[in-house]
């Protein structure tokens, strides 16, 4: 079905229903990053593919917004004879509204998939919001793929360092603190978290899609009953009770005159409505696991330790292979050699990707979530510049890390290697820093900005985001960006540092490291542990550019590669290791 085919029948149901508009966001009944195919309703309808977008569709005129992200993204993947597209932060869908000279316009949605905050943006005098009963999407994909229901298995505390029920009972003395009768969990990687639970229903994050209702005296669970086996209920006990996600409905409707507890950025709206006639007390309190999962405790660093010395050695192996035998594969070639090189390396450890890979050459790498298809993908050529952004899933932890690699044999161009120094000094002085207790990652951001901001250039995403333990690659609250935000940094933390760098239509530069805080020597101060370990590419790096404390930290951080990774390579990649760690 073409695309104006799609919008045509929307508009139908539009008119059917009696509504000047309808919004939809990429997001799922859980309300999760990545979702499972039956989702993928925005890419569907409007042929955009990125992980965050909202669209508003009106009778005579749609329009997607995106982050910065995703602004090249937009342009090349949206028709622009149906779809207007714009940076969600600078030209937002109120704002938008507001120019169709449209007064008190009736715009539906699906409460399953918006949550109280994601609404807030259209709270105005001239909107009205209007639920719909079913999602208007599904009522015309004829061929929607079925919803996911494979099994959940248990998570053994040799991985997870905490049983269940310590943390249930945690979790349970709280409620009772505070008066809770009940508190609704509708994030699966919470509730994986919680239960010592894994699953595999959407790709690249393994969690299964379920919610969860923690009481007092109880849990109860709620998925497909086929999701259920005999191991998994010895796993958890009989104090977690395992229903069907078709009786959450009633089980709402029954709780009446209670004090119930939700989080309003991570719940949907939907569950909010069904209360209105129950008589209930809604205590609007965060998501209490966010916090614990945030912080990994020893088990969980170490398996992150053991994960990432599999992943270095598999990346040393697909970055010796790229220089050797990548000229002339394409972007997809390349990324699946490099799974191939984690599936062999990590063995009975490494499940799937932490995410789709980013294989980007040349002009593509400037498109900073840039996925390669096979209608659309660039053949490797010398004197180019590639990134790659990729990450696996361990069962002892999650991966994420980008190189940028020029596919020459000698130095890249002067120009390009400025602007690949910058960033690296940028990543540096992040990676190096020491801080206070109670430092918030808004409060670190500029470090890795600084360099670039005194050539007047910068980069239009976060420079770090936390990792979950063999859970999501994006893990919040924590993280590091410029946007205000309230979570301070604490050891056990495991973040992203990735600043970068990109020209349009020429080529993009990212340098990207996972990192562990941990207590520094000095009282109340925190540092980082660098958790990947993988060079940095000599060919990209003007070195007298770099100050005498940054080639310090350099020699230091290959030789840790050269202590932990070496040893596992054959003798070529042994020798090549040995040259791009000692360019200094």
């Amino acid at each position: 079905m073409k695309y104006s085919e799609k919008l045509t029948l929307l508009r139908l149901l539009l008119v059917q229903e009696h509504l000047d508009g309808y919004i939809l966001q990429r997001r799922d009944e859980f309300l999760n990053e990545y979702v499972a195919p039956y989702a993928e309703r925005l890419a569907w309808l409007t042929g955009f593919t990125g992980s965050t977008g909202l669209a508003v569709i009106l009778h005579h005129k749609a329009a997607v917004f995106s982050d910065g992200r995703y602004s090249l993204q937009m342009q090349q993947e949206l028709d622009p004879k149906f779809w207007e597209h714009y940076h969600l932060f600078q030209h937002s869908p109120i704002q938008w509204l507001a120019e169709q000279n449209s007064n008190h316009i009736k715009l539906g949605y699906d409460p399953k998939i918006f949550s109280e905050k994601d609404l807030e943006i259209f709270k105005n005098n001239y909107v009205n919001l209007f639920p719909c009963k079913n999602n208007l999407i599904d009522k015309i994909w004829s061929d929607q793929p079925t919803y996911p229901a494979h099994p959940i298995v248990p998570h053994p505390i040799k991985y997870s360092g905490l049983t269940h029920h310590k943390k249930i009972s945690k979790l349970q003395k709280e409620l009772k603190k505070n008066k809770i009768e009940a508190y609704i969990f509708c994030d699966p990687a919470s509730i994986c978290w919680l239960l010592n639970i894994r699953g595999s229903d959407i790709p690249y994050t393994p969690i299964p899609l379920v919610y969860a209702i923690l009481y007092q005296n109880k849990v109860i669970l709620y998925a497909e009953p086929n999701q259920y086996s005999s191991e998994l209920k010895k796993f958890l006990g009989y104090k977690i009770q395992l229903k069907s996600r078709h009786d959450l409905l009633k089980d709402l409707h029954h709780l009446i005159n209670v004090k119930i507890g939700f989080d309003k950025s991570q719940t949907p709206i939907w569950f909010i409505q069904q209360f209105a006639n129950n008589n209930v007390t809604l205590y609007e309190h965060c998501n209490p696991i966010l916090y614990l999962k945030t912080c990994k405790n020893n088990i969980e660093q170490n398996g992150a330790i053991n994960a990432h010395i599999r992943d270095g050695i598999a990346m040393c192996r697909f970055l010796y292979w790229l220089e050797e035998h990548g000229i002339n594969k394409n972007e997809i070639e390349v990324a699946h050699q490099l799974n191939q090189f984690r599936i062999n390396t990590g063995k009975d450890f490494y499940q799937e990707e932490s995410f789709p890979a980013i294989s980007a050459v040349g002009k593509n790498g400037a498109i900073i979530h840039y996925q390669a298809t096979q209608k659309k993908c660039a053949i490797l050529k010398e004197n180019q510049l590639y990134l790659i952004d990729s990450g696996g899933q361990y069962k002892d932890g999650t991966t994420d890390i980008t190189r940028t690699v020029w596919l020459g044999k000698d130095y890249a161009p002067q120009s390009l290697q400025e602007k690949a120094t910058l960033v690296l000094k940028g990543h540096i002085a992040l990676a190096a820093a020491l801080f206070p207790n109670g430092t918030t990652g808004s409060r670190l951001d500029v470090l890795a900005r600084y360099a670039l901001w005194q050539q007047g250039l910068d980069y239009d995403h976060g420079t770090g985001h936390g990792v979950g333990s063999f859970l999501s690659v994006h893990e919040g609250p924590c993280r590091i960006s410029s946007s205000p935000f309230s979570t301070a940094l604490e050891e056990g933390m495991i973040l992203s540092n990735e600043p970068g760098y990109y020209l349009p239509n020429h080529y993009g530069i990212r340098l990207e490291n996972l990192l562990l805080v941990r207590r520094s020597s000095f009282k109340n101060f925190l540092k980082f542990q660098p958790l990947t370990l993988v060079p940095f590419d000599w060919k990209i790096i003007k070195t007298d550019l770099l100050t005498k404390q940054e080639k310090s930290w350099l020699k230091t951080y290959h030789q840790l590669i050269l202590d932990k990774i070496h040893p596992f390579l054959n003798q070529d990649e042994q020798n090549w290791l040995v040259k791009v760690c000692t360019f200094i």
